[in-house]
C-alpha cells in the first residue's frame, strides 16, 4: 500500500470536516490528472482551469455526500471533473442536430506509421484543434467511453448528432494526423547522360 493511499482516508475525513490543510493536500494530489482531464476537453487553458476550479469547488461542496465504502475518490472526483467539463463545453460547443446518419463517412483509418510517431502532446494540440461540440464528442466516445445514447443524454443533443461528431472528428483528425507526402521528382537517368 503506498503512502498516497494510506494518507487519502485522512485527507478525505478532513475534507469532509472542511479542514483547509486537508482540502489543500487533496487538490494537489488530484491537481495534474485532473488538470490534465481538463485540458483533453476543453479548447482553452483559461477554460481548463476554469474547469478545474469550479470542478474542485463541487468536490468540496460534496464531500460529505461521498463514501468510501461505495467507490475510490479518484474515481468519484474524475466523474465531478468531467461532468463540470461537459456543463462548461456545452456553453462553448454549438450543436447542430443530424436527423441522419446518411451524412456519416467511413471509419477513419489511420496508419500504423502515423501512430507510431506521435506524442500524446500532439494528439492533444490535434483534438484541441477540433470544434468545441466535436471534440467534446470525441473525448466522451473515444477517451472516455461513454456510448452514444449517454452522450446525448449528457449533452441533450440526438444520438445520431452525437455520431456526426464522432465521425467528423475522426475525418479532421485522420487530416491533420497524415504524414506529409513529399513529391519526388524524377532525376535524370546518368547513363543518359554520357
Amino acid at each position: 500500500m503506498s503512502l498516497f493511499t494510506k494518507k487519502l482516508p485522512a485527507v478525505i475525513k478532513g475534507c469532509k470536516a472542511n479542514k483547509r490543510p486537508d482540502q489543500e493536500a487533496l487538490y494537489k494530489l488530484f491537481y495534474t490528472d485532473m488538470l490534465r482531464l481538463c485540458y483533453r476537453y476543453l479548447k482553452s487553458d483559461e477554460l481548463a482551469q476554469e474547469a478545474l476550479n469550479a470542478g474542485f469547488l463541487k468536490v468540496f461542496q460534496n464531500i460529505g455526500g461521498f463514501n468510501e465504502q461505495k467507490g475510490e475518490p479518484g474515481a468519484w472526483i474524475h466523474a465531478i471533473m468531467v461532468n463540470t467539463c461537459i456543463d462548461l463545453g456545452r456553453k462553448e460547443a454549438r450543436f447542430n442536430e443530424i436527423t441522419s446518419t446518411d451524412e456519416l463517412g467511413d471509419e477513419a483509418f489511420v496508419a500504423p506509421e502515423v501512430l507510431d510517431k506521435l506524442y500524446v502532446e500532439d494528439l492533444l494540440i490535434a483534438i484541441r484543434t477540433l470544434p468545441a461540440a466535436t471534440q467534446l464528442v470525441f473525448n466522451l466516445s473515444v477517451l472516455d467511453g461513454y456510448a452514444h445514447h449517454e452522450i446525448a443524454e449528457q449533452l441533450h443533443i440526438t444520438e445520431s448528432t452525437s455520431r456526426w461528431h464522432l465521425s467528423e472528428a475522426k475525418k479532421q483528425l485522420r487530416t491533420l494526423l497524415q504524414p506529409k507526402q513529399t513529391k519526388v521528382t524524377p532525376t535524370e537517368n546518368p547513363r543518359k547522360a554520357q
